[in-house]
């Protein structure tokens, strides 16, 4: 497989992260991640495991009538069966219960991630927040 072909499937598990996310598949998401994935700074604690993550999002999401996350172009390293990347996102949430008030995140996901026979999994992941509204 080339460099480009790794690099466009890193950069469709994150848009595919987003959407999941955004439309509310949680099959979708979990599909994106490793089983032993490593969760950070998305709370005070590291979270560890794809099923715990998926169902503590899904429980988050709750709070939101719709989200919309946008991503930037990846800077990506490849080697081998790893890979890291840095995505740029900016996540508009709708709160549910404010009159329609929004948060807005800007953040950084700093990713790495396996190459599993299903495909690249994400196997680390983690928030770097730049600025909310």
């Amino acid at each position: 497989m080339s460099d480009a072909d790794d690099r466009r499937q890193l950069q469709d598990v994150m848009l595919s992260y987003a959407a999941a996310v955004d439309d509310r598949d949680m099959s979708r998401y979990r599909a994106c991640f490793a089983d032993d994935v490593e969760i950070v700074g998305f709370g005070d604690a590291t979270v560890k495991g794809a099923d715990i993550w998926t169902a503590s999002v899904e429980s988050q999401l709750e709070a939101f009538s719709a989200t919309q996350h946008l991503m930037s172009p990846q800077l990506a390293t490849v080697s081998g069966d790893t890979a890291s990347t840095r995505t740029d996102v900016q996540a508009l949430h709708v709160l549910k219960d404010a009159d329609g008030a929004t948060f807005t995140l800007w953040a950084t996901y700093l990713t790495d991630f396996v190459r599993s026979p299903e495909g690249w999994k994400i196997a680390r992941h983690e928030l770097v927040i730049r600025h909310t509204q």
